[in-house]
């Protein structure tokens, strides 16, 4: 059977619960035992893994029709080299689309949901079983392509993190520090736990959930008329604003995390 094309398709996978377990504790029934012991269903564990490895299999056997197939487990992802035209398979939830994103520079990357009962997904706008239909567009160009912004940080020492989400600065214990906060000719001092920068894809989560929690603080007053959110995509007075932005936006949006004015 003739392939749809000679370039790499990269299966990107994680492990189970249960795999976890397994290595953690060496036998099934010792994982068993720990999971049980601490009062939860075990048998949840085993049919997340049943079913995530039909998924494997049955993504593998879908790509390996459209072109050459190399599974790549997300331990790998900081070390892997990928090629200009790899076409990016993520297999997983949210978590494993947005941390595979930091490691490609431009290649084509699809979400894949392997267990649509369990799992709500952002990123995930695909099952398996339309990857025989979806790939096949993606080589054709005939897919539409959503962009997505990283948000660059430069320590220092010289040394630079990337975030897909969010960028978190602050103390690793997450306890409270003073901070002088400057942008632009505003600046401002306070103690707060930390300042969480997000990019547009991240306005979905963390971000979205801090807005969320003001507006749920204020919302009474904002009933009452007496108070209005600000939307900064605008510059207008609104009351909906949720937080979220564009995912190929060229800014980023930032908050201070449990912030506490201080002099």
């Amino acid at each position: 059977m003739q392939r749809a094309t000679e370039n790499k398709i990269i299966l990107v996978v994680r492990r189970t619960r249960l795999d976890d377990l397994i290595v953690r504790f060496n036998t099934l029934a010792q994982a068993q035992f720990y999971v049980e012991h601490l009062g939860a269903d075990f048998s949840d564990y085993l049919q997340e893994h049943e079913n995530y490895q039909k998924a494997v299999t049955t993504a593998e056997s879908q790509l390996q029709k459209l072109g050459r197939v190399q599974t790549l487990d997300r331990d790998f992802l900081p070390n892997f080299i990928f090629a200009e035209q790899d076409t990016v398979v993520v297999l997983g939830q949210d978590g494993l689309v947005a941390n595979t994103v930091k490691y490609l520079n431009g290649q084509q990357i699809v979400g894949v949901n392997p267990d649509p009962q369990r799992w709500e997904g952002v990123l995930l706008p695909f099952q398996v079983g339309d990857l025989s239909t979806v790939i096949p567009d993606v080589f054709a160009q005939r897919c539409p392509i959503k962009e997505v912004t990283m948000a660059k940080a430069t320590l220092n020492n010289k040394q630079t993190l990337y975030g897909v989400n969010d960028l978190f600065i602050g103390r690793k214990s997450h306890a409270s520090a003073l901070y002088q906060v400057q942008i632009g000719q505003r600046e401002e001092q306070h103690s707060s736990s930390g300042i969480i920068i997000s990019t547009g894809l991240g306005s979905t989560g963390w971000f979205k959930s801090l807005v969320a929690g003001a507006t749920g603080i204020t919302q009474a007053l904002i009933e009452d008329g007496e108070l209005v959110a600000v939307d900064p995509n605008t510059g207008r007075l609104s009351n909906n604003y949720d937080g979220r932005f564009s995912w190929d936006a060229n800014y980023l949006h930032f908050t201070v995390r449990e912030p506490f004015p201080s002099a």
